[in-house]
């Protein structure tokens, strides 16, 4: 077997076995929370946590407002593993790399996961603050996490992605926001290696193709997670407004500052969510 499967099978090993001995709970959902979404972490209870530098195998979390730990405990009454903060391309992250946190979830049993991330609305029915749903995806990072020599430990090489979002829990999703009195937009996601935001005619470009959204993270994880045959729920908290004959400047600090202010509504979602799971 090729001498890097195997060393990648080792880090998943080594990587789950870390946070048994951390925490021998059997979590059942998994969270992965984008920019200006961590807030989420801090209503677990019985918490127990750990920073990605402690984890075998786990890369550095290199950008601002991702607290870079790992969190396990209840939430809404459910076990639950959670991200606060995650892994980006752009940071120089391989993609195996970077959704290795997805293969160890698996391995510790957890079999739905929950990812958030920030985005711009590219179209004027997703002005910043919409809480949003993404119910499918556009892959325009230049890359694959699946590509590279095949290991069956890992999953089937070819995934059926006919339904990258699980319907159900879209469903499910839809109703905990209806009982909040919540607005939660379905939208298409355009996935883009990033860091640079994005210049008027790719607006023009991602819209043409039928994107509402536009973000630098989630499709590696959501690829990763089908092929494993994980049920994945998508939600995205809107921003900054990128559309594109009306491109305004954005920083990083205005999207975290924006997924803050969202943060309660999101939180409220997540937890109702999560209890009907």
């Amino acid at each position: 077997m090729d001498p890097t499967l195997l060393a990648y099978r080792q880090a998943i090993s080594d990587a789950a076995e870390f946070i048994r001995r951390r925490d021998p709970r059997e979590s059942s959902i998994g969270l992965i929370l984008g920019t200006g979404l961590g807030s989420l972490a801090e209503e677990i209870q019985q918490p127990v946590a750990m920073n990605y530098s402690e984890i075998p195998g786990f890369p550095a979390s290199t950008v601002k407002f991702h607290a870079g730990r790992l969190v396990s405990g209840e939430l809404a009454g459910k076990a639950v593993l959670a991200m606060q903060g995650r892994f980006h391309y752009y940071e120089g992250h391989s993609m195996r790399q970077l959704t290795l946190p997805v293969r160890v979830m698996h391995a510790l049993g957890i079999r739905s996961l929950i990812v958030t991330n920030a985005v711009g609305g590219m179209r004027s029915t997703v002005p910043p603050g919409t809480i949003a749903r993404i119910t499918d995806h556009i892959n325009l990072m230049g890359d694959n996490p699946l590509i590279g020599p095949y290991d069956p430990f890992l999953g089937e090489r070819f995934i059926d992605m006919s339904e990258p979002y699980c319907l159900r829990l879209q469903a499910l999703a839809e109703r905990a926001a209806f009982k909040l009195g919540l607005v939660l937009t379905p939208t298409v996601y355009a996935a883009v290696s990033g860091p640079s935001f994005e210049t008027r005619a790719e607006l023009r470009m991602l819209v043409t193709c039928g994107a509402d959204t536009v973000g630098m993270s989630v499709v590696p994880e959501v690829l990763v997670a089908r092929q494993l045959d994980m049920k994945v729920l998508g939600l995205s908290v809107v921003t900054d407004q990128a559309m594109p004959d009306q491109v305004i400047s954005v920083s990083h600090e205005q999207v975290n500052q924006v997924a803050n202010e969202v943060g309660p509504r999101f939180v409220k979602l997540v937890r109702e969510i999560i209890r009907t799971l």
